[in-house]
């Protein structure tokens, strides 16, 4: 799971900007990176960055050595990214394909497959412990360059809209920098990731009225359902017909 999930920056030309997390998705033979939707884009911040930049391991044997690899936002003016919506409004979640040609030839990642996602039989309860994989504040193992692991809780009835939306809660110490991390929990027989994907990161929720001296925050996340990822990997129209 640790080499699934990635850092991501953003950037204005040569401009950093911004630092998040992500994960790797692969579907049949295509490899997405998933994060925040607000991580590409942020319009209420005026955030718009044209590139972005994930860390890699080009070597298996020295986790010591890393690479980055940029990944343009837009091509040709159009965004290279895939976005959702549903009946309560805008997913915060985007998927970015891959080219493989652009990886390392030897790189050291795994990623999470369709079969990593809850099946109808999966049974995530109320209190489930989770493990949210990120770089909080951008903190990571610099010698290593991996991520860290927070521990939560499912806080809301898992499958339900919490408040509509296509998410639900959880409760952890969170940071930014954490925004599209994998939310999961422990799933022996899942292949060579032990884990079920069962959220996305987004945000850390409040209430606005919280007294900012007498209330601690609420310390609650919305983690966006898992699902929206098998919708934004579907293969282009264009492609299905060439297959």
């Amino acid at each position: 799971m640790l080499l699934a999930t990635v850092r991501v920056g953003t950037f204005l030309g040569s401009k950093g900007l911004t630092s998040a997390s992500g994960f790797f998705f692969r579907r049949d033979e295509r490899l997405y990176l998933v994060s925040s939707r607000h991580v590409f884009i942020d319009e209420p911040s005026g955030h718009h960055p044209d590139r972005i930049e994930i860390e890699l391991h080009p070597d298996a044997d020295n986790l010591a050595e890393s690479t980055g690899l940029s990944v343009l936002l837009y091509r040709d003016g159009l965004a290279n990214w895939r976005q959702g919506q549903d009946d309560g409004g805008e997913i915060d979640v985007a998927v970015l394909e891959i080219e493989p040609a652009a990886l390392p030839p030897a790189a050291a990642l795994a990623a999470f497959t369709p079969e990593h996602l809850p099946a109808a039989d999966d049974v995530i309860g109320l209190g489930e412990p989770v493990l949210i994989t990120g770089f909080p504040l951008g903190f990571h193992d610099g010698l290593h360059h991996l991520p860290v692991v927070r521990q939560g809780a499912v806080a809301s009835p898992y499958g339900w809209r919490f408040q509509g939306k296509g998410w639900f809660l959880t409760d952890a110490r969170t940071h930014r920098g954490i925004s599209g991390a994998p939310v999961v929990v422990r799933a022996p027989g899942r292949g060579a990731l032990p884990w079920l994907l069962v959220g996305i990161h987004s945000s850390r929720l409040d209430m606005g009225d919280r007294d900012q001296v007498a209330d601690e925050s609420l310390g609650l996340n919305a983690s966006w359902y898992p699902d929206i990822v098998m919708t934004l990997t579907e293969p282009a129209e264009e492609d299905a017909a060439a297959a």
